[in-house]
Protein backbone atom coordinates (compact mmCIF):
# COMPACT_ATOMS: atom_id res chain seq x y z
CA UNK A 1 0.00 0.00 0.00
CA UNK A 2 1.72 3.39 -1.07
CA UNK A 3 1.93 6.16 0.99
CA UNK A 4 1.54 4.09 4.58
CA UNK A 5 4.60 5.54 6.11
CA UNK A 6 5.25 9.26 3.79
CA UNK A 7 5.00 12.34 5.58
CA UNK A 8 4.44 15.44 3.35
CA UNK A 9 7.68 17.99 2.89
CA UNK A 10 5.82 21.15 1.77
CA UNK A 11 6.46 24.70 1.88
CA UNK A 12 6.21 27.72 -0.74
CA UNK A 13 8.18 29.58 -3.30
CA UNK A 14 11.83 30.77 -1.76
CA UNK A 15 10.88 29.29 1.85
CA UNK A 16 13.99 26.57 1.64
CA UNK A 17 12.04 23.70 1.01
CA UNK A 18 14.87 22.22 -1.60
CA UNK A 19 17.74 22.89 1.38
CA UNK A 20 15.56 20.99 3.64
CA UNK A 21 15.07 18.36 1.58
CA UNK A 22 18.96 17.82 1.35
CA UNK A 23 19.73 18.07 4.97
CA UNK A 24 17.03 15.59 5.66
CA UNK A 25 18.85 13.52 3.28
CA UNK A 26 22.06 13.92 4.92
CA UNK A 27 20.60 13.21 8.50
CA UNK A 28 19.72 9.78 7.13
CA UNK A 29 16.24 10.77 5.87
CA UNK A 30 14.85 9.67 2.83
CA UNK A 31 13.33 11.43 0.56
CA UNK A 32 10.87 11.02 -2.88
CA UNK A 33 11.59 14.60 -4.67
CA UNK A 34 8.25 15.38 -6.90
CA UNK A 35 10.19 18.05 -8.49
CA UNK A 36 13.22 15.71 -9.67
CA UNK A 37 10.09 13.35 -10.63
CA UNK A 38 8.39 16.38 -13.16
CA UNK A 39 11.42 17.08 -14.88
CA UNK A 40 12.59 13.94 -15.84
CA UNK A 41 9.02 13.19 -17.07
CA UNK A 42 9.01 16.99 -18.91
CA UNK A 43 12.79 15.91 -20.32
CA UNK A 44 11.28 12.52 -21.80
CA UNK A 45 7.83 13.88 -23.27
CA UNK A 46 10.29 16.81 -25.17
CA UNK A 47 8.56 15.27 -28.54
CA UNK A 48 5.30 16.29 -26.78
CA UNK A 49 6.04 19.55 -25.73
CA UNK A 50 7.52 20.41 -28.88
CA UNK A 51 4.51 19.11 -30.44
CA UNK A 52 2.11 21.15 -28.41
CA UNK A 53 4.17 24.61 -27.80
CA UNK A 54 6.23 24.69 -30.49
CA UNK A 55 10.04 24.22 -31.29
CA UNK A 56 10.77 27.33 -29.40
CA UNK A 57 10.41 25.97 -26.11
CA UNK A 58 13.11 22.60 -27.16
CA UNK A 59 16.74 24.27 -26.53
CA UNK A 60 19.66 23.87 -29.50
CA UNK A 61 20.90 21.36 -26.99
CA UNK A 62 17.66 19.42 -27.57
CA UNK A 63 16.43 19.59 -24.05
CA UNK A 64 13.26 20.96 -22.92
CA UNK A 65 13.56 25.04 -22.34
CA UNK A 66 12.57 24.61 -18.63
CA UNK A 67 12.61 28.22 -18.16
CA UNK A 68 11.09 29.53 -21.19
CA UNK A 69 8.27 27.32 -21.23
CA UNK A 70 7.68 27.66 -17.33
CA UNK A 71 7.53 31.71 -18.15
CA UNK A 72 5.13 31.27 -20.86
CA UNK A 73 2.58 29.04 -19.28
CA UNK A 74 2.66 30.97 -16.06
CA UNK A 75 1.30 34.04 -17.96
CA UNK A 76 -1.20 31.56 -20.21
CA UNK A 77 -3.58 29.82 -17.73
CA UNK A 78 -5.16 27.45 -20.36
CA UNK A 79 -1.60 26.73 -21.42
CA UNK A 80 -0.78 25.73 -17.73
CA UNK A 81 -3.65 23.87 -17.79
CA UNK A 82 -2.98 21.90 -20.96
CA UNK A 83 0.63 20.86 -19.22
CA UNK A 84 -0.31 19.90 -15.99
CA UNK A 85 -2.93 17.34 -16.94
CA UNK A 86 -0.70 15.95 -18.85
CA UNK A 87 1.70 15.76 -16.70
CA UNK A 88 0.31 15.16 -13.10
CA UNK A 89 -1.14 12.20 -13.57
CA UNK A 90 2.72 10.51 -14.48
CA UNK A 91 3.87 12.14 -11.96
CA UNK A 92 1.39 10.87 -9.08
CA UNK A 93 1.97 7.28 -10.61
CA UNK A 94 5.48 7.73 -10.61
CA UNK A 95 5.68 8.78 -7.25
CA UNK A 96 2.97 6.40 -6.15
CA UNK A 97 5.44 3.56 -7.32
CA UNK A 98 8.40 4.81 -5.45
CA UNK A 99 6.04 5.16 -2.26
CA UNK A 100 5.17 1.49 -2.65
CA UNK A 101 8.89 0.50 -2.57
CA UNK A 102 9.60 3.11 0.63
CA UNK A 103 6.77 1.64 2.62
CA UNK A 104 8.51 -1.36 2.80
CA UNK A 105 11.46 -0.32 5.48
CA UNK A 106 8.05 0.14 7.54
CA UNK A 107 9.73 3.73 8.30
CA UNK A 108 8.60 6.95 7.81
CA UNK A 109 10.13 8.80 4.68
CA UNK A 110 9.58 12.48 2.89
CA UNK A 111 7.65 13.12 -0.16
CA UNK A 112 8.79 16.64 -1.43
CA UNK A 113 5.34 18.22 -2.67
CA UNK A 114 5.29 22.01 -3.10
CA UNK A 115 1.48 22.40 -3.51
CA UNK A 116 0.49 19.39 -1.10
CA UNK A 117 -2.14 21.65 0.58
CA UNK A 118 -3.12 23.50 -2.79
CA UNK A 119 -4.34 20.64 -5.00
CA UNK A 120 -4.75 17.79 -2.52
CA UNK A 121 -3.72 15.38 -4.65
CA UNK A 122 -2.02 12.67 -2.26
CA UNK A 123 -3.70 10.98 0.87
CA UNK A 124 -0.98 11.92 3.29
CA UNK A 125 -2.19 12.02 6.88
CA UNK A 126 1.18 13.71 8.10
CA UNK A 127 2.92 17.10 6.76
CA UNK A 128 6.10 19.02 7.35
CA UNK A 129 6.02 22.66 6.10
CA UNK A 130 9.38 24.51 5.55
CA UNK A 131 8.43 28.16 7.13
CA UNK A 132 9.58 31.85 6.61
CA UNK A 133 7.67 34.56 7.82
CA UNK A 134 5.94 36.02 4.29
CA UNK A 135 8.27 39.30 4.28
CA UNK A 136 11.41 37.16 4.41
CA UNK A 137 10.14 35.07 1.63
CA UNK A 138 9.23 37.86 -0.60
CA UNK A 139 12.99 39.26 0.12
CA UNK A 140 14.35 36.02 -0.42
CA UNK A 141 12.51 35.43 -4.17
CA UNK A 142 13.40 38.62 -5.23
CA UNK A 143 17.24 38.36 -4.34
CA UNK A 144 17.27 34.87 -5.73
CA UNK A 145 15.24 35.23 -9.30
CA UNK A 146 15.87 38.72 -10.00
CA UNK A 147 11.78 39.65 -10.03
CA UNK A 148 10.42 42.80 -9.17
CA UNK A 149 8.24 43.10 -6.22
CA UNK A 150 5.50 43.41 -8.05
CA UNK A 151 6.23 39.90 -10.10
CA UNK A 152 7.59 38.72 -7.04
CA UNK A 153 4.35 38.70 -5.02
CA UNK A 154 2.22 37.56 -8.26
CA UNK A 155 3.97 34.09 -8.03
CA UNK A 156 4.46 34.11 -4.08
CA UNK A 157 0.18 34.73 -4.48
CA UNK A 158 -0.58 31.66 -6.89
CA UNK A 159 0.13 29.70 -3.58
CA UNK A 160 -1.58 28.98 -0.65
CA UNK A 161 -0.15 31.66 1.85
CA UNK A 162 2.51 30.23 4.12
CA UNK A 163 1.09 31.20 7.48
CA UNK A 164 -1.86 28.95 6.46
CA UNK A 165 0.30 26.01 5.53
CA UNK A 166 1.67 26.26 8.80
CA UNK A 167 -1.20 26.16 10.61
CA UNK A 168 -2.09 22.90 8.38
CA UNK A 169 0.76 21.16 8.95
CA UNK A 170 1.38 18.50 11.72
CA UNK A 171 5.21 19.60 12.13
CA UNK A 172 7.01 23.03 11.36
CA UNK A 173 10.67 23.40 10.48
CA UNK A 174 11.64 26.84 10.88
CA UNK A 175 13.65 28.56 8.26
CA UNK A 176 13.39 32.43 9.67
CA UNK A 177 17.06 32.56 10.57
CA UNK A 178 20.22 31.34 9.12
CA UNK A 179 21.69 28.05 7.85
CA UNK A 180 22.76 26.97 11.25
CA UNK A 181 19.40 27.58 13.04
CA UNK A 182 17.72 25.77 9.78
CA UNK A 183 20.28 22.52 10.17
CA UNK A 184 19.52 22.51 14.26
CA UNK A 185 15.51 22.73 13.48
CA UNK A 186 15.90 20.20 11.15
CA UNK A 187 18.18 17.36 12.90
CA UNK A 188 15.21 18.37 16.10
CA UNK A 189 12.68 17.37 13.81
CA UNK A 190 14.25 14.05 12.44
CA UNK A 191 14.44 12.97 16.37
CA UNK A 192 11.25 13.96 16.98
CA UNK A 193 10.40 11.09 13.57
CA UNK A 194 13.05 8.96 15.64
CA UNK A 195 11.68 8.78 18.67
CA UNK A 196 8.05 8.46 17.56
CA UNK A 197 8.66 5.50 15.31
CA UNK A 198 11.37 3.88 17.23
CA UNK A 199 11.40 -0.01 16.41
Amino acid sequence: MAYEYAIALTGSIATGKSTVASLLALNGMRVIDADTISHEILESSKEWVRETFGEEYITSAGKVDRAKLGAYIFSHPEAKKLLEDFLHPKIKAEIEKRSEEQDKFKFPYLIDIPLFFENANYPIQESVVVYTPADIQLERFMKRNGYSEEESLKRIASQLPIDEKKERSTWVIDNSKDLKHLQNEVELFVDKIKKIYKK
